[in-house]
């Protein structure tokens, strides 16, 4: 029986330089790629001759070039706007704290928009959404292929959660930290539904994955 495997590498951009203590979303802030070491752990764990997509999002293209700078054959980059980061309207720009202190701390206030825009924004079930409609059109846009994604910490829980068919409060559960690899595969065999099998999340300094 034939079986075919898309294996999904999702890379969390690199630190963003200065957010000033405020919600940022969707703002094209930079990132602080100097993490060298970093760099050439992703690029020594990925494997050769993957398509790559990103982010429109600055940080997310500063880090996949840095990872090229680090060792790795780079090939062309496509940006996709529906792999960004959860779009806070209104709040973008605007200091956490106070959100934080009227929601009841980070988790209560993921927790309270997870069906519930931010002002002209998008809730985590919108990100959801979004999110899944891009991972299907690119799996099936390129079956049975290696697809390394650098996004954002947002966008792949929202991957994870949608993937592994989990409740959307799951996503407070799942670490993922700046310049970090998950790796997720979607397995598909004749006669039998599509599955996705979770093989790392959250990886730091790894290598010998291929």
């Amino acid at each position: 029986m034939s079986v075919t495997v898309t294996r999904w590498w999702w890379i969390r951009h690199a630190p963003v330089i200065d957010d000033g203590g405020c919600f940022y979303g969707q703002a094209d802030l930079e990132a602080d790629t100097g993490d060298m070491a970093a760099h050439r752990a992703l690029a020594e764990a990925l494997p050769p001759d993957a398509v790559w997509v990103s982010s429109h999002l600055r940080r997310a293209r500063q880090t996949a070039a840095a990872i090229g700078e680090a060792g790795y054959p780079l090939p062309e980059v496509q940006t996709h706007r529906d792999l960004a980061e959860q779009h806070f309207g209104d709040w973008q720009g605007t200091p956490r704290q106070p959100a934080y202190e009227k929601y009841g701390g980070f988790h209560g206030f993921w927790m309270s928009v997870l069906d519930n825009a931010p002002p002209n924004g998008e809730s985590f079930a919108d990100l959801r959404r979004r999110v899944a409609a891009a991972v299907g059109r690119l799996s099936a846009g390129h079956r049975g292929r290696d697809i390394v994604a650098v996004a954002h910490g947002g966008t792949i829980r929202a991957a994870l959660v949608g993937a592994l068919d989990l409740p959307s409060p799951m996503a407070l559960s799942l670490t993922i930290g700046n310049s970090s690899l998950t790796q997720i595969d979607l397995v598909e065999e004749p006669g039998r539904r599509a599955r996705w099998m979770l093989n790392l999340l959250n990886g730091h300094g790894v290598a010998g994955l291929r």
